[in-house]
């Protein structure tokens, strides 16, 4: 079983890509590690502190640059019109809200063409996610099937700066499988989910059944996920926030000596997790990871009640910026074992570019 270590992957095969506007803009969802992502090429990505802002997290935070489009005053496709607008067809529409840059890359007919091919049998597109992250807007729509997804990326002008569509493949046999017991946020005060949904496009972890229903969280504030220098893990808001047991159980392992990761940007594909600490709910096992070095509070065997302090949020192993990853699973092997999705207390469904959590 190859392992997904964390890292985003690349999304290839049945995926079609209309252009890579936007290369810092990729990065904004990165989290457990990086790769290519909505509105970016196989070349747009990058994970190097020298690329972009000069650090994974100046991009994940920084605007993006505004390109207005040609006659984009003139053209009515507003980020919430794009559906309706693919629908309708007004694909020339659209096309002049494309950014210059965007423009470059791909043309008009060939924009058409593509279009034309993904929107066959669509009959209706539903948004799933907004995410607003360093002034730039990612919105998220899933046609009627479940089958074909598409990511919109703006700025702060409403100019389409990339597009992607995908096929989809629902788990549909697990989507609705929740945990036996139900668990707890994680942390205190407000978090924003960077992934986490029951599709690729929402959650890049769903392509995998070892962590299919996982969360990425941060804290972020305007928009912004960190304040300061983006190459220092204390400029971002997350780190050193502390990661409560979800439930009561027993502590099973915990990994403590793994350095944080610096400048920011820099990972650690050699221990993709980092410092983790994973409880045994009694059958069903929580996964906290990405811990501050030395931050764990537990040891093997130790019991835990729910909201007890285990550690801190950190930014260790494949991690491109501070912040916790979450999951439930049928085993306390991480690789081996199948993601559980969540019942989570109060009936929440957090999903990509919401906000979570309690003010305090």
């Amino acid at each position: 079983m190859k392992k997904p270590s964390f890292t985003m992957i690349k999304q290839a095969g049945t995926s079609v890509k209309w252009a890579a506007a936007v290369g810092t803009l990729a990065v904004i969802l990165t989290a457990c590690g990086g790769g290519d992502t909505a509105a970016t090429s196989n070349s747009g990505a990058t994970n190097s502190p020298a690329a972009a802002n000069q650090a994974e997290g100046a991009a994940s935070s920084a605007p993006v640059a505004s390109e207005t489009a040609t006659n984009a005053g003139e053209a009515l496709v507003t980020p919430e019109q794009l559906p309706k607008a693919l629908l309708a067809g007004d694909y020339t529409g659209i096309y002049e809200r494309f950014s210059a840059s965007f423009k470059g890359q791909v043309s008009e007919a060939d924009f058409i063409k593509m279009a034309e091919s993904f929107m066959s049998g669509v009959k209706s597109l539903e948004n799933t996610s907004i995410l607003n992250k360093g002034g730039a807007e990612q919105r998220t729509w899933v046609s009627d099937s479940g089958t074909k997804g598409i990511v919109g990326v703006f700025d702060m002008e409403g100019t389409i700066v990339g597009l992607q569509v995908k096929d989809l493949t629902p788990a549909t046999e697990t989507d609705s499988l929740l945990t036996k017991n139900s668990y707890s946020l994680p942390f205190r005060g407000e978090w924003l989910v960077i992934w986490g949904g029951n599709n690729v496009l929402v959650n890049y972890h769903y392509e995998y059944e070892s962590q299919r229903y996982a969360y990425d969280f941060v804290q972020a504030k305007d928009g912004n996920s960190y304040e300061g220098d983006p190459l220092k893990n204390e400029s971002y808001f997350a780190f050193g926030q502390e990661i409560l047991a979800p439930a009561d159980g027993t502590v099973v392992s915990v990994v403590n000596d793994i350095a944080d990761n610096e400048p920011v940007g820099v990972m650690n594909e050699k221990a993709p997790a980092g410092n983790v600490v994973v409880i045994d709910h009694g059958g069903e096992y929580s996964y906290l990871a990405h811990m501050k070095k030395g931050s764990a509070t537990v040891k093997a065997g130790d019991k835990v009640t729910k909201g007890d302090v285990i550690g801190l949020t950190g930014n260790s192993g494949n991690s491109s910026e501070a912040h916790l990853h979450f999951q439930l699973s049928d085993g306390d092997d991480l690789f081996t074992s199948k993601a559980i999705a969540v019942k989570w207390e109060g009936g929440i469904k957090p999903i990509q570019g919401e906000t979570i959590g309690s003010a305090e």
